[in-house]
């Protein structure tokens, strides 16, 4: 008996977190559809749904009245029954303190709230300026402490899971052993942190041009660095130590050289750009400016614009060597400014140089990439954990 109870749980719960994973994506769905997407009887999705209702996970918004025969309930996740939080801190540069940009979506993907900071890392110290940002969203926003149950955090850095530090990252106090943990247990919820371009990546997979792409390399060009994050059919590639993608550190000089040793940084960090423009006499106070002013008079700025190209070309040309991707995505700050004038440039180096044959395109995100990326992340480990508690109550 015990076992025929146990197994009547599990099935009950399984049968449970099939609906609602249902309801999150897309959601808006009559008991008939439930029963058709999940293949279960009309009893038990019906059983499934009173248990959701009950438990506030789900609600009923409508009815379809397009249909012979009583007026069928429609469902929906309850938007409050959790939320996720996001939090990107940008080095944006020696001239501006690091900005902190953080957001608060509901259950369905919803931004209820939206902060930024310029807090000086230097003099702050980075626990308690994230819990104070993140509280400042949650008065804002009115959503209650407990409600948030994942915070989703965004470094210009590699963050590896093994020893819960941040490395490669240049922002003061965050690669110090014991911030991760720490904040989680200020915060009081489940806390994830992420490469800052591999959060780009997943915004560029769930909003796009990478949303159709079987897998795709994002090249980010930022205003002080760059990076790569790698898609595999959905699937970010991080490597041991979540260190997958720190491109800028690529040496680029022979070993026995007597010149300066040179990495990718050197190349297409924010002052390489400025000092190419410089000598290009392209105008502008900041890499995005300059960029920016030389796509929009390609007359005088295409000798800029070629040089800066032949420069990215470095870059892409080993990432496409080695990875052979469909699809490269131009991202970031630079790649925004310089647009589709930019990605001519970098077609036409990439096609000139070598036998490589991946389609190259530029980012449609206007947003914040880094920002809608970590909500990404953040909503999805929320939904996974809502169904993951189901099936084991």
């Amino acid at each position: 008996m015990t076992r025929l109870a146990g197994s009547s749980k599990l099935l009950r719960a399984m049968n449970e977190s099939a609906a609602l994973a249902h309801l999150l994506d897309p959601g808006m769905l009559t008991r008939s559809d439930l029963r058709k997407l999940t293949a279960l009887s009309t009893p038990t999705i019906s059983e499934a749904l009173r248990r959701l209702t009950d438990a506030g996970l789900i609600n009923v918004v409508g009815h379809n009245s397009g249909r012979p025969g009583p007026n069928a309930e429609i469902y929906n996740a309850n938007p409050d029954a959790a939320y996720a939080a996001a939090v990107s801190v940008r080095d944006i540069g020696a001239s501006s303190t690091p900005s902190v940009v953080a957001a608060l979506c509901d259950l369905t993907g919803a931004v209820r709230g939206r902060v930024e900071a310029h807090i000086d890392f230097l003099t702050t110290d980075p626990l308690t300026a994230l819990v104070d940002v993140v509280g400042r969203l949650r008065d804002e926003s009115g959503v209650p402490a407990e409600r948030i149950r994942h915070v989703q955090f965004g470094v210009a850095g590699s963050y590896d899971p093994h020893t819960e530090r941040i490395r490669h990252v240049d922002v003061p106090g965050f690669g110090r052993t014991g911030l991760v943990p720490q904040l989680a247990a200020a915060l009081g919820t489940e806390v994830g942190v992420d490469n800052d371009v591999n959060l780009a990546a997943i915004a560029e997979r769930q909003r796009g041009v990478g949303r159709d792409a079987e897998g795709f390399a994002l090249l980010w060009l930022g205003e002080e660095g760059l990076g790569l994050a790698i898609d595999m059919a959905g699937t970010l590639m991080r490597g041991a130590r979540g260190g997958a993608g720190e491109i800028g550190y690529m040496p680029l000089y022979s070993p026995d050289s007597p010149h300066r040793k040179l990495d990718l940084q050197d190349l297409l960090g924010g002052a390489a750009i400025l000092e190419l423009a410089q000598d290009n006499g392209v105008p502008g106070s900041t890499p995005g400016e300059v960029v920016h002013a030389a796509a929009a008079d390609p007359a005088s700025g295409g000798d800029f614009l070629i040089a800066l190209a032949d420069r990215i070309l470095i870059g892409l040309a080993a990432v496409i060597a080695v990875l052979d991707p469909c699809l490269v995505v131009l991202a970031g700050p630079i790649a925004q400014a310089g647009g589709s004038t930019l990605l001519s440039a970098v077609t036409f180096a990439v096609r000139h140089a070598a036998p490589l044959e991946s389609s190259i395109a530029v980012t449609t995100i206007e947003d914040d990439a880094v920002l809608l990326g970590a909500l990404d992340a953040g909503l999805a480990a929320v939904q996974d954990a809502l169904i993951a508690s189901i099936r084991s109550s």
